[in-house]
């Protein structure tokens, strides 16, 4: 409870969970997908590409892809459809299902 306050008073959130999300399978589509060579990931081997922000840290940012508040179910719409979102974004459509993406976005959040 008084993390939760001390990170609401300075502006930051609290992770917040992510339902049927796996982790594990979400570190494996990141790595599969390449993410890596446009992002800073921890924990991904080789995920140090600088196209696109480091992804650390991204359950405690007030924004993703610097229009969306940060929640859940934003990143995995941000993730499933980058152009629906952004269309003059760099950020690819991957083909990504749901499953993939809440995968990504709980390895994200725990990250």
């Amino acid at each position: 409870m008084a993390a939760a306050l001390l990170l609401s008073a300075c502006g930051a959130k609290a992770a917040e969970p992510v339902p049927n999300a796996d982790t594990s399978r979400g570190a494996a589509v990141i790595d599969g997908y390449g993410c890596g060579s446009c992002h800073v990931i921890p924990g991904i081997d080789g995920a140090n590409g600088t196209v696109g922000p480091p992804l650390g840290g991204l359950a405690s940012r007030r924004y993703l892809a610097g229009q969306l508040p940060n929640s859940v179910d934003n990143a995995v719409r941000w993730i499933m459809d980058p152009h629906g979102i952004s269309p003059d974004t760099v950020m690819p459509d991957l083909g990504l299902n749901e499953a993939q993406a809440r995968d990504i976005v709980g390895y994200l959040y725990a990250h």
